[in-house]
């Protein structure tokens, strides 16, 4: 299968939080929208990896992914080794998507901007053709270089390139963050402690955050991107007759 747009990201969440609204929004237009986890999270201070799994998974329908991938990776321990690159160029290959999101290029959260470099690393060398890998049955696979990269924001703030309007979907992105029921707005902790993530403040400032971006392009919410390797190539001015900000 190959998918539109396929976005890489560290834990099971990740792309809930920063580009949820934008995943749904294109699976709405018809686009096949793919997701891969390098790590199944195992490291959170809530949560087991078979929940996180599960609840992944429930996410991914919410959203209408086509394919959601965890490639098991250690949680606190990515590194941007060849062992891993291959791992996310066979993925590439193997669905040749024409934009990839990655996460942010430095983030809080070490993983993150660990994780980003990897993924920009293997997005690069599955463009080179003497770099040989193959499928689960075992077919030589063609090198494949996504057309667009862009970094959706995480954690920290940065300049955006681009403001994606979720206005549509933005009830979606909530649905499908709150499928991580183990992570996010919890109102009673019970037997396990509370996270940086977890209490209902960081929820709140989910929407809070979607309403700024959505505001600076005149809409009820947005999120946030920054296009990799820029600057960003244009054919048209079709986008800009397709939107009608209010501002």
């Amino acid at each position: 299968m190959q998918l539109d747009i396929l976005a890489l990201a560290a834990h099971p969440d990740d792309t809930e939080l920063c580009c949820g609204g934008t995943l749904s929004a294109l699976v709405n237009q018809g686009k096949k929208v793919g997701v891969v986890d390098f790590t199944q999270g195992e490291m959170g201070t809530r949560g087991t990896p078979k929940q996180r799994l599960k609840e992944a998974s429930a996410a991914a329908d919410v959203i209408g992914l086509e394919v959601r991938k965890n490639l098991g990776l250690p949680d606190t321990d990515i590194r941007n080794s060849r062992e891993n690159q291959l791992k996310i160029i066979q993925q590439v290959r193997k669905y040749q998507p024409h934009v990839c999101l990655v996460g942010a290029p430095s983030d809080r959260h070490p993983d993150h901007g660990q994780a980003t470099q990897l993924a920009l690393d293997a997005i690069f060398y599955s463009g080179l053709t003497k770099m040989e890998t193959t499928d689960e049955q075992g077919n030589v696979q063609e090198r494949w270089r996504p057309s667009h990269v862009l970094h959706y924001m995480q954690d920290r703030p940065f300049e955006p390139d681009v403001i994606f309007d979720i206005s549509d979907t933005f009830e979606t992105k909530k649905e499908a963050i709150l499928a991580f029921e183990s992570q996010f707005n919890v109102a009673d902790p019970d037997d396990e402690p509370e996270s940086y993530i977890s209490s209902t403040k960081f929820f709140k400032g989910i929407e809070a955050r979607a309403r700024h971006y959505g505001h600076l392009i005149g809409a009820t919410y947005g999120e946030a991107f920054k296009y990799h390797n820029g600057p960003m190539p244009m054919k048209s001015f079709g986008t800009f007759f397709e939107t009608d900000p209010f501002r």
